[in-house]
């Protein structure tokens, strides 16, 4: 049978603010601690851009590179999908 799913109000991303998140962008992906959030950025901390994922079921990223800030802001309109960053 067809599933249920449930609309809520919440914008995905306050619920994981404080945890390390990988987001899929248009151009490039990024990791890091989600510590802001607004209606047109995300703010990460301890950034990295991931530029090869590798195997999605290895212990680190194959290829990423710490963007060696404190903080950077990812578009909301660039990014396509997110979730906890599991590695």
């Amino acid at each position: 049978g067809a599933a249920v799913i449930e609309e809520v109000d919440d914008d995905g991303f306050t619920g994981l603010l404080g945890q390390k998140i990988f987001l899929v962008c248009m151009n490039y992906h990024y990791t890091g601690v989600l510590t802001g959030v607004n209606h047109t950025f995300l703010l990460l901390s301890d950034p990295s851009i991931v530029y090869d994922t590798g195997a999605w079921n290895a212990k680190s990223w194959s290829f990423a590179e710490s963007l060696h800030v404190k903080q950077w802001r990812v578009r909301l309109s660039a990014i396509e999908s997110w979730g906890l960053a599991g590695k």
